[in-house]
């Protein structure tokens, strides 16, 4: 403990400058990599840090000022994140690299600091509370204006939580794809939904890294290669290195960007015979003084919102990491904050009433913003915190999570007056949807369902002119299927039987 303490003290104070910028600011590279081992109630893991120590290693080679942080708790985590929120200025490239325990709650993804505690059936509410929230790190990043934001997780591996003779905790031990991300974010994850990435690829292979990290690493430093390029060609290494031990991984990317991105250089071409610019200046990273615990009205703990709309309206749901005595909102700048009340059940970390987390706004509640405040465990009051409402952005991300979580519904077979294939539930969330095609007997979808437009008024609503289903060939013995988002991002081909 005492040396895992001493190594975050000395990331935090002597975080060396690499080479002084001018006055004015020049953008530059910023990168945090944490792996993290040595867990003390959840299964220990063999090669976070040396991925971790060798993604250090190549980022450095890029131009990168980078900082690596090993064997994180939960404080930890958090000065590490602000040291690293400090580091980034407008117009600079982050990279976030991490190794080690990921876990997925509700479509959130959260980053396990090695203090995590073993967690059984109904005590998700215990992990969220002692773990990083992955979608804090992007807003933080979107709060400094940096230009490109590069998160990569190797942390698809198995529930962390199971244990003989229990339940566990509800979640995924791999990661939920992050598909809502905003301009300028790139994220790349060892492996795809559901499935786990390998440390290696037998009691043999001697190889010091994750078979991801290893192959990943590598590509990054391939020359004229912008960065789709680079998850294309870990994509397609990772997955026949997989194959050849008869494991399914295939690393996924979600892509936000609007330039090509070059972290070794451009691409041959015309341009490659203009002269060469300056090489720029890396600017330092600033010095931190003693480690201390952030205030509790930092950015990093501010509350997050999720929306989820019903034929009432919307729900909002608050998620606060602090342990709360009490929650009040109000819509805009001005007007009274009111409580959200109290829940029949007793927090265990105050020993009294939980906050009610959530409220309710009606179902045509212009875009505005929602101001936040809690009052702390030790009585005093947080915030405001504003959080952003978008009536239509919120809407696609609920309907979007919902039709990810419920994908064994989207189709349903029928024998009446002939074969029918039903996708009443795909109509049902359809303003997430720009396209759904289907394959009859077929492993490739090539047929494009009709679907009505998205009512904003009555989202879920099926039109009584709508027909949600299709006449099949009697001896159709399957359907594939598959979902472009709104966003651009395509579904998985899902294949539905009779």
């Amino acid at each position: 403990m005492m040396r895992s303490m001493r190594t975050v003290q000395a990331l935090l104070v002597a975080l060396l400058a690499m080479v002084v910028a001018p006055a004015a600011h020049a953008e530059k590279r910023v990168a945090l990599v944490v792996g993290n081992n040595d867990y003390r109630y959840v299964p220990k893991l063999q090669k976070a840090v040396n991925d971790a120590r060798t993604m250090g290693d190549t980022l450095k080679q890029l131009g990168f000022n980078v900082m690596v942080a090993e064997n994180l708790n939960r404080q930890q985590f958090s000065q590490t994140l602000l040291a690293f929120d400090n580091a980034v200025e407008p117009g600079d490239t982050a990279f976030f690299f991490y190794a080690g325990h990921g876990f997925e709650i509700a479509g959130q993804n959260f980053l396990l600091p090695t203090d995590v505690p073993a967690a059984t059936e109904g005590q998700e509410e215990l992990v969220r509370d002692a773990s990083i929230l992955a979608d804090r790190i992007i807003e933080r990043l979107q709060n400094k204006k940096a230009r490109t934001s590069i998160l990569v997780f190797d942390a698809c591996r198995n529930n962390p939580f199971e244990r003989s003779g229990t339940r566990a905790v509800a979640g995924g031990g791999g990661l939920a794809p992050m598909t809502q991300l905003p301009e300028g974010v790139f994220s790349v994850f060892s492996a795809g939904p559901r499935q786990t990435a390998l440390d290696r690829l037998s009691n043999d292979d001697a190889n010091p890294n994750s078979v991801f990290t290893r192959t990943f690493a590598k590509e990054l430093t391939q020359p004229g290669v912008n960065l789709v390029q680079v998850a294309q060609r870990t994509r397609r290494a990772v997955s026949e290195l997989a194959e050849t031990v008869r494991h399914k991984q295939i690393p996924v990317y979600f892509d936000q960007m609007v330039d090509d991105v070059f972290l070794n250089g451009m691409a041959k071409g015309p341009a490659a015979d203009k002269p060469a610019e300056p090489q720029q200046k890396l600017a330092a990273l600033p010095p931190v003084s003693a480690p201390k615990i952030p205030p509790a009205n930092e950015i990093l703990n501010a509350p997050i919102a999720m929306f989820s709309r019903h034929n009432g309206g919307w729900t909002v749901t608050f998620s606060i990491a602090d342990p709360t005595l009490g929650i009040s909102w109000r819509m805009g700048e001005s007007g009274d904050f009111r409580e959200t009340g109290f829940m029949d059940v007793l927090d265990p970390r105050t020993r009294k009433r939980m906050p009610n987390p959530s409220i309710q706004l009606p179902a045509d509640e212009p875009a505005g913003t929602i101001q936040v405040r809690y009052v702390d465990a030790s009585g005093e009051m947080q915030g405001p915190f504003p959080i952003r409402f978008e009536p239509e952005t919120a809407l696609v991300r609920d309907q979007r999570k919902i039709l990810d979580m419920t994908a064994t519904s989207w189709l349903s077979f029928r024998e009446f007056n002939g074969l029918l294939v039903y996708y009443t539930h795909l109509m049902s969330y359809r303003c997430a949807i720009r396209e759904v095609r289907i394959g009859i007997d077929s492993a490739v979808p090539d047929k494009v369902l009709n679907m009505p437009g998205c009512d904003m008024r009555d989202p879920s609503a099926i039109p009584s002119n709508a027909t949600p289903y299709l006449k099949l060939p009697p001896a159709t013995k399957f359907v594939s299927v598959e979902l472009t988002y709104r966003d651009g991002s395509v579904s998985e081909i899902k294949s539905f039987r009779r």
